[in-house]
């Protein structure tokens, strides 16, 4: 007898394939009409971005400059579904067509060391063609990921990003897995840009503020050594460019503590150079900042 679950999964697939169907450049212009109107009805979201915007870009950009960027911001996201229905049903040859590739000789340099890459990645343009992408290029690749909060989503997003090879790692308990791929000089790439729970980060720098950011990717790369390369995927008119930067050097004093938020810093900031070359093309409906850093109260004044 066929699941609730089953049910959910082929609607979901049989969705997807009906709008593969239409035509990318049509796709695009819904996709545009989609993230205006998004702009106007989602208030709450709308409100995220423009704090975000306002909080990362404060003296460097007034109001209106502000607002055209989230309009933007809300357009691309608009496009999201479109491009990844009709990339589905591309070959590896067609969807390679598509992809620009810049610095792969940091991956070729990274991965010539033979201890696997870690791949520093956050939520760039169409990030859900990321991982495929990657794979087009690289050695075996394993993405860390969390489940979707629409859970029928997750075996479709799952066959969708590791369609050319790799696999997903769920975030919870990792670790043996992640050092089981590197030891087999597999990649790993694990997204950095999103907020966590206090007890799995550290308070670094992120846009002149404290943002609470995942520690796990420099307890690895410490425990490992394995070279750190950041890699983004964005838009570029109607192919993509994906590019892979120069290896992040590995700061190893003795003092973990500060290892550990030391390496996290700079992974943020290879992140926030990223954003702030493609400022609409990253995921600031996420609320960055929303964990705050503990801090004593005020000491009464006699």
């Amino acid at each position: 007898m066929i699941t609730s679950k089953e049910i959910a999964y082929y609607s979901i697939v049989a969705v997807f394939r009906l709008i593969s169907l239409i035509p990318r450049s049509t796709g695009l212009i819904i996709g545009n009409v989609i993230g205006r109107i998004l702009f106007l009805v989602l208030k709450r979201r709308r409100n995220v971005v423009m704090d975000n915007l306002t909080r990362a870009f404060k003296n460097e950009k007034n109001k209106a400059e502000i607002t055209i960027l989230a309009k933007n911001i809300f357009k691309n996201l608009g496009r999201i579904l479109f491009e990844m229905a009709w990339f589905s049903r591309l070959s590896k040859e067609e969807f390679r067509k598509h992809i620009i590739v810049k610095g792969l000789d940091n991956y070729q340099k990274a991965h010539a060391k033979n201890k696997g890459v870690l791949f520093v990645s956050a939520h760039f343009g169409n990030f859900e063609l990321l991982v495929a992408s990657i794979a087009l290029f690289c050695s075996p690749v394993n993405t860390v990921v969390r489940h979707m909060s629409f859970r029928p989503l997750d075996p479709f997003i799952t066959k969708f990003r590791t369609r050319f090879g790799g696999q997903t790692i769920p975030a919870r308990r990792s670790m043996r897995k992640i050092l089981s791929a590197l030891k087999k000089g597999e990649s790993v790439g694990i997204p950095m840009d999103q907020s966590v729970d206090w007890y799995e980060g550290v308070f670094i720098d992120f846009f002149g503020q404290r943002a609470c950011t995942n520690k796990g990717l420099a307890l690895i790369a410490l425990k490992t050594e394995a070279p750190v390369v950041p890699a983004f995927l964005v838009w570029q008119g109607s192919k993509f460019v994906l590019e892979f930067q120069p290896e992040l050097p590995l700061i190893k004093t003795g003092d973990k503590t500060i290892d550990i938020e030391s390496n996290t810093q700079q992974y943020t900031k290879a992140i926030e150079k990223f954003i702030r070359r493609y400022p609409d093309q990253w995921f600031w409906v996420h609320n960055r900042w929303k964990l705050r850093p503990y801090h004593p109260w005020p000491r009464e004044i006699d």
